[in-house]
Parts: structure tokens; sequence; C-alpha cells
């Protein structure tokens, strides 16, 4: 991708969770004409359903979906990956490669361990990027330091209060169309895989009448859910409206 500077990179834990919580936020900023770029921590190979083969080209289709302009996969262990120095410097990479003004990230706690963990080893490398002594070896020892104005969580399985709710009015079929590109993901009823928490009927209804909870919180037809860690600046309480 050479220089090419996204305004937004979404990170997800495993393929599939920036759809499921973002989706319609992302599918609105292209349209917008922002330029955004997903990345995967990791490949999803502990799913109990699919495999890291599947799971790539449901998340290219994802992608394409979504008219993000590209997608990445960090191929950090599923399951396994910490916030140590390896993970924390393989994001900082991508962050001071692709110069991003907003990260979004996973929830700060979760049913799934590694959505809390993701969302701490994006945070931290956020801040470290922006340090001048966080040296990268190799390649890519020459890439400015870089730290994002902004790091949103998307709230996922738990219910969470949302600090920020975008409206995603108008763009709840185009998220739930690249959701549905998970095919070995959600439900199927062609599937003879093991039943999981997501694969069942009723976890899609859930999506879809959480999307229009929140959205009807802030007079939106649907809307997504973001916490923040510090609080958000503005010049007048006026630029909220």
């Amino acid at each position: 991708m050479g220089n090419l500077r996204f305004d937004v990179l979404a990170f997800g834990a495993h393929p599939d969770d920036v759809e499921l919580s973002a989706g319609g936020t992302i599918a609105k900023m292209v349209s917008e004409g922002l330029k955004v770029c997903l990345i995967d921590l990791t490949q999803g190979e502990l799913g109990t359903r699919g495999s890291a083969e599947t799971r790539k080209s449901e998340a290219e289709a994802a992608a394409k979906i979504l008219g993000v302009k590209d997608r990445i996969n960090l191929k950090l262990r599923d399951g396994f990956f910490q916030c140590d120095e390896e993970s924390l410097l393989a994001v900082v990479k991508v962050i001071r490669k692709y110069r991003p003004k907003v990260v979004l990230a996973n929830a700060l706690d979760d049913r799934h361990p590694d959505h809390g963990k993701g969302a701490e080893l994006v945070y931290q490398a956020c801040f470290l990027s922006g340090l001048v002594k966080c040296e990268i070896k190799g390649e890519d020892s020459s890439l400015p330091v870089h730290r994002p104005d902004a790091v949103y969580h998307y709230i996922q399985d738990y219910q969470r209060m949302a600090d920020i709710v975008v409206d995603i009015s108008g763009f709840e079929d185009v998220k739930m169309k690249s959701v549905l590109a998970y095919k070995t993901q959600f439900f199927d009823p062609n599937s003879d895989a093991p039943e999981t928490p997501i694969s069942s009927p009723e976890f899609l209804d859930h999506i879809t009448g959480r999307n229009r909870s929140m959205g009807r919180d802030c007079g939106f037809k649907a809307g997504e859910g973001f916490e923040v860690r510090r609080p958000v600046g503005v010049n007048s309480l006026l630029d909220l409206l």
C-alpha cells in the first residue's frame, strides 16, 4: 500500500468483530469519503466453526461489502496473544505506517477474553506509537512517530453504557450483509457444525435489535455504541448537537 494514509484503522481481535459491532459506522464513514482499513489481530483459528482459511476468504468478502480500502491480518495467536512487546510493536508498526486520525478497537470488557485483551493491546500501542524512543527494528525503523487523535471502543457481547452512539440509519442492510459474509460463523440451517453462542438464528435478531435500541435512545432509527477512556473535548456544548 506504499505510504497510503488511512483516516481510520478499525482493529478486531478476530475476523467479524468489527462488522458485528461497528459495521454500520464503517459503511457510513466510507460513504462520506473516509479511507478505512480493517486490521484483524488474529485469524480466528481457535473458533469452533470454520477455519483460518475460510475465515480469511469470508473476511475479504465482508471488506468488499463495506467498501473499505484494505484489510490486514497481523496473525497473532488466537486465544494466546498478550499485551507484550512483540504484539505491541506489531500494532505500533501499522499505526505509524498508516497514520490514522481515529482508531476503533474491541470492547473494554467482554465475554471473550480476547476482546478485552485486544482493546488493551491497541490502546497501549496507540500511546507507544507516539513516543520517539519507542523503536521498531528492521525495514520499518524509519517510520515516523504517530499518535491517533482518538481511540473508540465498540460495544460487543456485553451490554455496556455507550459514551457515543453513531447514527447508522440507512446502513443497517450493508452492515448485516457484511456480517452474513461469515457463512461459517452464523446461522445456516444446512450446516452440521457445532452450535455456538453466535450461530443461533436469534443472535442476528439480537444484533439488529440492539442497533435499534441504541439508536432509539438518541432519536435514531439505528445506532452503534462506543466507549472512550478519556473525556471528549469540545469548544461548545452546541457542537454536540
